[in-house]
């Protein structure tokens, strides 16, 4: 139907053009005289023109977007220049090319627009740019443009969608932040510590010649005497926490910051040397095993550029029924945005098979804890669940006391 619409009217023009023909031809018959022939010769080079753009194929023109890299971090500037290559020098009169943006970069704060008005005449080949400002957080597709052109009379008008593929990542944003384990256990994790202040002395795997700064307490006496020379006992040394993050996924007005403060939170754990996983339920569930490096990092942050607040299951009835919770002993910390009394109660339970366990609850810039929400973080502390408060835009904060010892 819509095509035979399209021909419908594109054969209108073609007879409304031949009318106009003939009607200023006729004036200049019958009238005669200078003016009467000139308005028809005038108007003739503009009918002549319209049928050749009619049969001219926009199909011919090639348009390609230039970016200068694919992978970016929520908030940044994205500059985009977009080329079109022509194969023929027909006359343009005028060329109105636009992205056609996806609806989750459409909203994107934008300097300039994706839209551009050329004046190509008989050029093959032309260019413009558009910024894209401040980058939300995802995988953005960019699939085509819209190309239109037309005669100067306004009578026939060509429009076609030129395909053009292109993909970007944008990774959560973070912040730099110092990583400190909440509590010091020495059966947790498998990576070692790098700190050698760090011992167990209540656990001896041997002994060893003394060095310098070595206490006195820890020296063997009878090896030493065995060996006639001071030998110092030789402690298990203190192994960095392993940590697995739960993140929240029901929808909320917080989400962003609950994936930013995630990305910081993994980051920082991983670059202490520590290693950490990942679990998110969204419209499907994800888990990550507890690596370390490099190559884990990228696939979590990846993970987390596309990440979706589309959870119907709520943070409290994933750690009821899911079994993963069961078969770990690493530290465990939450990240969400919604605080309950299921949640607690949860969390609390699992903390008495597993440890203590760190829920961090994200706020706004200048948001304050409810008094409902006051009243749990007092059940919390009392039944051993640590309440960690973070607000937007001071992640730092979320291990200064621990930093402070």
């Amino acid at each position: 139907m819509k095509k035979l619409w399209f021909l419908i009217k594109k054969a209108w023009k073609f007879v409304l053009l031949f009318l106009l023909i003939i009607l200023s031809f006729s004036y200049a018959m019958f009238q005669g005289g200078f003016v009467s022939w000139f308005l028809f010769y005038s108007f003739l080079p503009f009918a002549i023109y319209c049928v050749a753009l009619s049969f001219y194929p926009l199909g011919e023109i090639a348009i390609t977007r230039s970016l200068s890299k694919t992978d970016y971090n929520a908030g940044e500037q994205l500059k985009v220049t977009v080329n079109i290559k022509r194969s023929r020098a027909f006359p343009l009169f005028y060329l109105l090319i636009e992205e056609q943006l996806n609806d989750s970069l459409a909203y994107a704060q934008q300097e300039k627009s994706t839209k551009a008005l050329l004046f190509p005449g008989f050029k093959k080949e032309l260019s413009y740019e558009y910024i894209l400002k401040e980058l939300p957080r995802g995988e953005h597709l960019f699939q085509a443009f819209t190309v239109k052109t037309g005669d100067p009379l306004g009578l026939f008008e060509k429009e076609k969608e030129v395909t053009s593929q292109g993909k970007i990542i944008v990774y959560p944003a973070y912040t730099e932040i110092l990583f400190r384990p909440f509590e010091n256990q020495f059966d947790q994790g498998l990576t070692a510590s790098r700190e050698r202040v760090q011992r167990d002395t209540s656990m001896v795997i041997g002994v060893r010649e003394y060095r310098p700064g070595d206490r006195f307490s820890w020296i063997n006496w009878k090896a030493s005497a065995k060996r006639n020379e001071f030998m110092t006992k030789e402690f298990e040394q203190r192994q960095s926490h392993d940590v697995f993050i739960v993140m929240d996924c029901v929808p909320d007005k917080r989400f962003e910051t609950v994936v930013s403060f995630t990305a910081s939170l993994m980051r920082a754990v991983l670059k202490k040397g520590a290693q950490t996983g990942l679990l998110t339920i969204s419209k499907d569930r994800a888990s990550f095993p507890i690596r370390g490096g490099e190559q884990q990092l990228q696939e979590l942050f990846y993970h987390l550029a596309k990440i979706e607040a589309k959870s119907y299951s709520p943070l409290d009835k994933i750690l009821e029924s899911d079994g993963f919770f069961v078969q770990q002993t690493v530290s465990f910390m939450l990240v969400t945005a919604q605080l309950n009394k299921s949640l607690i109660e949860k969390a609390s339970f699992l903390g008495q098979r597993k440890g203590a366990i760190t829920i961090f609850l994200i706020k706004e810039q200048m948001e304050s804890p409810s008094n409902e929400e006051r009243s749990l973080i007092a059940v919390a502390n009392a039944r051993g669940v640590r309440i960690v408060m973070v607000h937007e835009g001071n992640f730092a904060a979320a291990f200064s006391e621990v930093n402070s010892r």
